[in-house]
């Protein structure tokens, strides 16, 4: 889990930069899927019980805000999104943004860094599996669902003519 935190943050501190805007959606979606395939390992686990009742205090927590920022930066005219709050309980649709999202999940992930950097394994495992299940597994999984849709718009939107020239084209070769 240390290593997927730390390749997600990695990851995400790099888009924010704005240094490769073609790579952004791709790299989001690699990020992304990855984290919630480790995330997942974490929720199917029996729980995590750390020894004391008590988090110890690490100082204070990391600032993410330069990160949104970046992000919704980079992000820009792509960021907000809406989505069913819980579609277990309703229909009632709520707003979020991938700049939030990827900066609550960045936040959590840290989080759990810093108690394994501590050699505070159980507390870092603990806080990863919590976090994932209250906060950052299902963040992880809006900002999947909707990276995954912004490729297929740039991958598949294109005009009728220029469709119907290329599957002209597969039709002959």
């Amino acid at each position: 889990m240390a290593a997927q935190s730390r390749s997600f943050l990695s990851t995400v501190t790099e888009v924010a930069s704005g240094t490769n805007p073609e790579a952004v959606v791709p790299l989001l979606l690699l990020a992304t899927s990855d984290v919630l395939s480790a995330g997942a390992r974490l929720g199917a686990m029996v729980d995590v019980v750390p020894a004391s009742r008590f988090e110890p205090d690490l100082g204070p927590d990391p600032d993410v805000d330069p990160l949104r920022t970046g992000l919704a930066n980079v992000l820009e005219g792509i960021d907000e999104y809406v989505e069913v709050e819980d579609p277990l309980l309703g229909a009632d649709v709520t707003g979020g943004t991938l700049s939030g999202d990827l900066s609550a999940i960045a936040s959590a992930l840290a989080q759990g860094l810093r108690h394994f950097e501590a050699d505070q394994i159980l507390e870092a495992l603990w806080w990863w599996q919590f976090s994932y299940l209250s906060v950052w597994g299902e963040r992880a999984s809006s900002v999947l669902r909707v990276v995954q849709v912004i490729l297929a718009h740039l991958r598949l939107d294109v005009e009728d003519d220029v469709a119907a020239e290329a599957e002209y084209d597969a039709l002959q070769a």
